[in-house]
């Protein structure tokens, strides 16, 4: 069957364990337009609130160095180390928060999509991601057109904004070039932090519109046949075919187990040939009698044939048989409704016999 072909097929909504199976494997849906989302946002909070105060320390710290560099002794290995060492800390406390920001933000737009979970599928070797054909079938089906779409409308929205931010700003940058040098840094951060910031506005739309083709583009690949719904239902519920043959061979087992306990009866009621209860009543082991098996048809013969063989008596009672085969188990005691009848069969026995009855 064709790919295509597979596709048409799968006209059922996915169960929820094929989708609790996907998430288990590391399949699930997600907008790589919220992790350009993070970013943005978090060049932006760099830019507010990092920037200026961390470039000012930079500054001041390079200043020193810069204005008085014969201040710094270098006579020998350990003054190299204590300088590197003095500017590394002034560049680390300068890029440290920018860091963490942008980590935060990362982790914030992954964990908002889905729950963080370990999932070692996802970075087991595959020969299908080096695939050639697959490769191919990415970026030039339907797929990569809706990628190729979405990075169209992205660059198209983000000129435009850029475009539009640029243009209001276009005043504020040409004075700039009139005035004092020193103030030009912050004449571009703040520029820019406008451009970061239509650019975020812009994205936003870009993300909600992602996240809702993600979520119902990775339900459609989970959808199923009715062939694979049939399937699952057997593996969850199990195969009729199989549970058929597992009851039977449970009959098998407690029929051989029920006509092996046959010559430890008592007494056989039974009627001509349709039903047939082997009964033990011993006065010291039980209080009332126990039926040790039961059977109709030919396993009412089989009952009768072994009772003939061990000497065992055969009581006919065509309407007690059928009640007692009714209402009774194997290895239970009889219900108290035929205490009566049964024990007037075993008085029976017991006389002809010649023993004494208690």
């Amino acid at each position: 069957m064709s790919e295509a072909e597979n596709k048409d097929s799968k006209t059922e909504e996915p169960s929820e364990k094929k989708i609790s199976d996907a998430i288990e494997k590391g399949n699930i849906p997600v907008s790589r337009e919220a992790s350009s989302l993070a970013t943005f946002v978090g060049i932006l909070l760099v830019g507010s609130f990092a920037t200026v105060s961390g470039a000012r320390r930079l500054t001041d710290d390079l200043s020193r160095f810069l204005d008085d560099p014969g201040g710094f002794s270098l006579e020998n290995g350990a003054d190299t180390l204590l300088l590197v060492h003095t500017l590394g800390l002034s560049a680390a406390r300068f890029v440290l928060p920018a860091i963490i920001i942008l980590l935060v933000c990362g982790l914030t737009a992954a964990f908002l999509q889905n729950a963080p979970r370990i999932v070692l599928e996802r970075i087991r070797p595959s020969i299908g991601r080096i695939s050639l054909r697959k490769g191919f079938g990415r970026i030039f089906g339907a797929q990569g057109g809706v990628e190729f779409l979405k990075a169209l409308f992205k660059f198209g929205s983000i000129s435009f904004v850029a475009l539009l931010i640029l243009r209001s700003e276009q005043p504020n940058l040409i004075n700039a070039m009139f005035t004092d040098p020193s103030a030009l840094p912050e004449v571009i951060l703040r520029s820019t932090m406008r451009l970061l910031a239509g650019v975020c506005i812009a994205t936003i739309l870009l993300v909600t519109l992602d996240l809702i083709w993600a979520r119902f583009h990775w339900r459609q690949n989970l959808r199923m046949s009715r062939q694979e719904q049939k399937d699952e239902h057997k593996q969850a519920e199990g195969d009729p075919l199989v549970k058929a043959r597992m009851r039977s061979l449970a009959r098998d087992r407690a029929r051989s187990r029920m006509i092996a306990a046959v010559p430890k009866a008592t007494l056989v009621i039974a009627n001509p040939t349709h039903y047939a209860v082997a009964l033990r009543y011993v006065r010291e082991e039980q209080s009332a009698p126990v039926v040790v098996a039961k059977g109709q048809d030919l396993i009412a013969l089989k009952i009768r044939e072994i009772a003939q063989d061990h000497s065992i008596p055969v009581i006919e009672d065509r309407e007690l048989a059928r009640a007692l085969y009714s209402a009774t188990e194997v290895d239970r005691a009889i219900p108290p409704d035929f205490y009566h009848a049964v024990a007037e069969v075993i008085f029976y026995i017991y006389h002809r016999n010649g023993e004494r009855v208690i």
